[in-house]
């Protein structure tokens, strides 16, 4: 059953809407327990006999081909269903459509389907488009098929035989589709494709609506096959895509959708050609039954009770072991025994060398220093060891490193992204709030009650109350499309973003599949959803943010809507002496504003009797925009001066508001409201004792409080196996964000429900796991790999090696930063966001490049950097950075040419070279191969051999030999540091450049720090040239890059 439902395809969005129809529920009640099976109507039509081989052959070879031959291109899920009416389905034939069910099993007299094949009536008789009737055989054999029940073929359904190109199903071929999709790739397709064409296009090209033009978008293979003018989609080229001509097209009559006055969004156009051009991703949809609500129905209870990731946790027993001697913990028993069973065996264990690296990393996110690695190569007994994981353990810096982890899980950014992007100026107190929980080791499911509800917990003092209200930033922080005209749905796709991120974070659920429709995979009723969404829309988002078409300034930010600090009430009065002063000055801004319209007015009075007109000088336009500005800044700071957000009290933060169970939506479309649904949890896991949501609660803190039970099966599975990925680079379930049956097997469920029985007893302690996960022999292997075993174990999923893994983005930006001695491991105050107003930031505008700019002179910890959504830091944009939309449990790791090229050209990475550099060539008494070896303890961790050091000096050598030659009037030390810019000196002038040839400010401050004038030989600037490119080379090794 489970592979069956994993092969399964997602179509027909609206089955859902049609069970509700056809079943006649009563709307005013939520039918508890929910299942998919209550919700299905019931029909009085037996379950099928099981076929003999006799009846199975009669199908195979005389019915199927006549459904496949003369009705599939008008009736299959694969093309279109006319009349409502599929034949490639048993089922659907019985249920029939618009004209009633197409067969009576053993009645073909009264069956519809012959009726229409022996009409005399061209207009009505079937198949159509077919010049000649069925033969007298064929009606034969349809007879015959009916009077002895109809019975079907199992696991066969009709195929095409004149299918055209990008429509080609054929008997027992796959549905083909334009290229495999990442997890990724369907993940954006999901959340912002399906929505648009849900929203947008089914109320014209649907199965449940109509098919104008022949097209149909609710399902894959009809899309790509395109309707009556062609393919509306070809994948990787949206220039070429027919979908993105129609909705981009001028004339109002070929523009799509057409069901109103208004074009698509820009924004929602720009989703649309992002998709097609990575390849237009489709779910897969090999399996061609399709999956009714009759299927899911029956389907459900089985999977509620048998999927492994549902069930109870269970208290495996310590495995025995073949080599007792190996094991010093018993996750080392677990380890042992799959690889005993799996004719493996371990690794030796990793150096000291390569250990204190791979712990400094896992544990802080920075490397060793030259000194820490020289202590454990002396002194590395196990009490040793211990005794370094517990300093990691105890430091700053294990918070910051663990913290980032979760801020990729809860989508962390510092603005809301899509549409218009509008900064969240106190998005730090949540960074801050999360790094602080971390090194205090909260208790995971405190932890995660104090982001779900923490403003209805108790607090002791009004620190605590402000610390608790911070964490709901968990639910306030995620992307919002506030250029949204229907505040409904701005507040729908809200909750739905928060359902997500609670559900996928927290149980790694896809919850979100079931807004428009049963989830097609796991046993998640779109009930089930609109359970959930009652206790957000009961919620309050208070970001501060509210919806509006074309809105501008501060169009966007609603104060109300936003929470504050509990010292808010106490904030000093404005001085009324500087209110004045300020309107005043409004006042001669807006005085000056208005006489400049004034002015053009008249030049655009003027222009329509002598279009030609002299243009405005650039200094005139520039004086121009500077009043415009000007007056602007002036009424917004009038508008302001008594904001409390304004003045720092603000909390992007949830709050209690209208208590009230929601509807399910139809098809997800707001404004097609279905059956009321009272809030409550997921059906799919059964916790004995559940207590109701009380009428006067939201249920968020009842919601937390479910999540978190000792025995909910998924939460503790969840994170310890996110736990262990960060470890050990796989998690022992390998699809993190995803434990549902489209979701992978755990290598090791024995071990897995250990850790997780193990993590509860321990008080749901990270730092207690971390500890115990690290202090095993299995985390200390090396990373050798022996003959044969990538064939048995390719991924290690066994962890037979410690197997070999990419910094992350911050992981890299930090430890150039460490190397060079330029990292600054002070705790910031804020972020530089903090002092930006809820104003939308243009891409590439003043406001986005002065974060950037903060962020490219910051010393601190990556994870103080300034995060906006879509505005990635310049040092962390090359290496797969988080993406901050969406859930995000692993990050992808690629390699690409852009990655070498930013580690030869990135400003950042010359300048920090040249300080190193310079660092090491300060003392004029040290040997070139002492400074190798310091270089290459500081950058790579180790040592230098005899072959290495005899390399680089003749590296340096060349390297300075030759920039002599082609820079004779070097006479400074800052100019050594200009060699690193390359051959494109004419646009260098103090300073490092940027790659568009402009001086970075923070670049050519520290260039010229600290110099004097006193005149350098060529052969001094020579040597920092070359000792800078060389540091710059072993920045970009794959010995800096990868820990072993």
């Amino acid at each position: 059953m489970n592979t069956h439902l994993k092969r399964v395809r997602p179509v027909y969005a609206g089955l859902f809407v049609t069970t509700l129809l056809l079943g006649g529920l009563i709307a005013s009640n939520r039918i508890t327990p929910v299942t998919a099976a209550r919700i299905s109507p019931q029909t009085s039509t037996p379950p099928p006999q099981t076929p003999t081989p006799e009846q199975t052959a009669f199908f195979d070879q005389n019915i199927q081909p006549i459904l496949t031959n003369h009705c599939y291109d008008c009736h299959s899920t694969q093309t279109r269903s006319a009349g409502g009416l599929l034949v490639d389905d048993r089922d659907a034939l019985l249920k029939g459509g618009k004209s009633g069910p197409a067969i009576i099993p053993g009645k073909p007299d009264d069956s519809l389907l012959l009726q229409r094949v022996l009409s005399t009536d061209t207009k009505t008789r079937m198949p159509k488009g077919e010049d000649e009737p069925l033969s007298a055989k064929e009606i034969a054999d349809l007879k015959a098929w009916i009077q002895q029940g109809a019975l079907w073929s199992a696991g066969k359904n009709a195929g095409s035989s004149s299918a055209t190109t990008g429509q080609q199903a054929v008997h027992a071929g796959v549905i083909p589709y334009p290229r495999p999709a990442t997890a990724e790739q369907l993940a954006y397709f999901e959340k912002n494709v399906r929505p648009i064409l849900v929203n947008r296009c089914y109320n014209c090209h649907s199965d449940a609506f109509k098919e104008a033009g022949g097209l149909r978008v609710d399902v894959g293979i009809s899309i790509f096959a395109g309707g009556s003018d062609g393919p509306v989609i070809i994948p990787g080229h949206p220039e070429k895509s027919l979908l993105i001509a129609r909705v981009k097209s001028a004339d109002a009559k070929k523009r799509m959708p057409q069901e109103t006055d208004e074009a698509l969004p820009p924004e929602e156009v720009a989703i649309l050609e992002t998709w097609i051009k990575n390849g237009a991703a489709w779910p897969d949809e090999t399996e061609k039954l399709p999956q009714t609500p009759a299927r899911l129905a029956a389907a459900y209870p089985k999977l509620r009770s048998h999927y492994w990731s549902w069930q109870p946790l269970t208290n495996p027993a310590i495995p025995a072991v073949a080599d007792n001697s190996w094991s010093s913990t018993n996750i080392d028993h677990f380890i042992l025994a799959k690889l005993e069973e799996k004719k493996l065996a371990p690794v030796k264990e990793a150096d000291p060398v390569t250990l204190i690296r791979r712990l400094s990393y896992d544990l802080t996110g920075l490397p060793p220093t030259p000194a820490e690695v020289k202590t454990f190569q002396k002194n590395h007994s196990a009490q040793d060891y211990t005794s370094l994981v517990d300093r990691l353990l105890a430091s700053q810096q294990f918070g910051e490193r663990w913290g980032r982890h979760w801020l990729d899980v809860a989508r962390y950014a510092e603005s809301s992204g899509p549409s218009r992007n509008m900064p969240y100026p106190n998005a730090w107190r949540y960074r801050d709030y999360v790094i602080d929980s971390v090194n205090r080791d909260v208790p995971y499911n405190r932890f995660l009650q104090e982001q779900l509800a923490g403003d209805l917990l108790p607090a002791a003092t009004p620190a605590e109350h402000d610390r608790l209200l911070i964490a709901t930033g968990y639910l306030a922080l995620g992307p919002k499309d506030v250029n949204q005209r229907f505040k409904a749905r701005f507040k729908m796709d809200n909750v739905d973003d928060q359902i997500d991120t609670v559900t996928r974070s927290t149980m790694a659920l896809t919850v979100s599949c079931a807004r428009c429709h049963d989830h097609k995979f796991d046993p998640i009723p779109a009930t089930d959803y609109y359970a959930l969404a009652g206790i957000f829309t009961s919620t309050v988002d208070a970001a501060g943010l509210g919806s509006k078409m074309g809105g501008s300034s501060l169009a966007y930010y609603e104060p109300k809507q936003l929470g504050y600090l509990s010292t808010a009430s106490q904030a000093p009065a404005i001085p009324q002496t500087q209110i004045d002063k300020l309107k005043a000055e409004t006042d001669a801004a807006k005085k000056e504003f208005d006489a400049l319209q004034v002015i053009q007015k008249k030049e655009e009075a003027a222009k329509k009797i002598n279009p030609i007109q002299p243009p405005l000088s650039a200094a005139e336009k520039q004086r121009r925009l500077a009043i415009t500005q000007n007056f602007i800044q002036h009424r917004e700071d009038l508008q302001l001066i008594n904001d409390l957000g304004e003045r720092g009290y603000g909390v992007h933060s949830v709050h209690d508001g209208v208590i009230a169970d929601t509807t399910v939506r139809i098809r997800g479309v707001e404004e097609r409201h279905g059956p009321a649904v009272p809030r409550g949890f997921l059906t799919l896991v059964s916790l004995p004792n559940t207590q109701q949501i009380p009428a006067n609660h939201s249920g968020r803190l009842e919601l937390a409080q479910w999540i978190t039970r000792p025995d909910n099966p998924l939460t503790s599975r969840v994170y310890v196996n996110r736990v262990w990925q960060h470890l050990f680079g796989t998690g022992i379930v390998s699809s993190l964000d995803n434990f549902g049956t489209t979701g992978d097997q755990p290598s090791n469920p024995e071990l897995l429900d250990y850790l997780a029985q193990d993590f509860i007893r321990n008080g749901w302690s990270t730092k207690k796991l971390v500890r115990e996960i690290v202090l095993t022999r299995a985390y200390r292997l090396g990373s050798d790999i022996p003959p044969g075993y990538r064939d048995i174990d390719p991924a290690d999923h066994f962890v037979w090696r410690h197997a070999p893994r990419r910094l992350e983005a911050e992981e890299i930006r930090d430890s150039i930063l460490a190397s060079s001695g330029q990292l600054n491991l002070d705790h910031p105050k804020g972020s530089p966001s903090m002092a930006l107003r809820m104003i939308e930031m243009r891409d590439d505008g003043p406001v986005v490049h002065s974060i950037l700019s903060a962020a490219d002179r910051s010393h601190y910890r990556s994870v103080y950097l300034p995060l906006l959504r879509d505005e990635i830091p310049r040092p962390l944009a090359a290496f797969d950075p988080v993406t901050q939309t969406l859930v995000t449990g692993q990050r992808d790791s690629t390699t690409v040419p852009s990655q070498a090229l930013f580690m030869l050209n990135s400003p950042f990475v010359r300048q920090q070279s040249a300080k190193l550099a310079d660092s090491l060539l300060a003392n004029r008494s040290q040997s070139d191969t002492e400074r190798i070896r310091q270089t290459y303890e500081r950058v790579v961790g180790h040592a230098p051999t005899p072959q290495d050091t005899a390399r680089v000096k003749a590296f340096l050598a060349r390297y300075a030999d030759t920039w002599s030659k082609s820079h004779p009037a070097a006479t400074t030390p800052g100019a050594a540091h200009l060699a690193l810019v390359g051959s494109q000196d004419s646009s260098i002038t103090a300073g490092i450049v940027r790659s568009d040839g402009l001086a970075q400010d923070d670049a050519v401050e520290n260039a010229n720090e600290k110099q004097d004038d006193s005149p350098v030989s060529p052969a001094d600037t020579a040597k920092q040239a070359a000792w800078a490119a060389f540091v710059q080379s072993l920045y970009g090794s794959a010995a800096f890059q990868f820990v072993r």
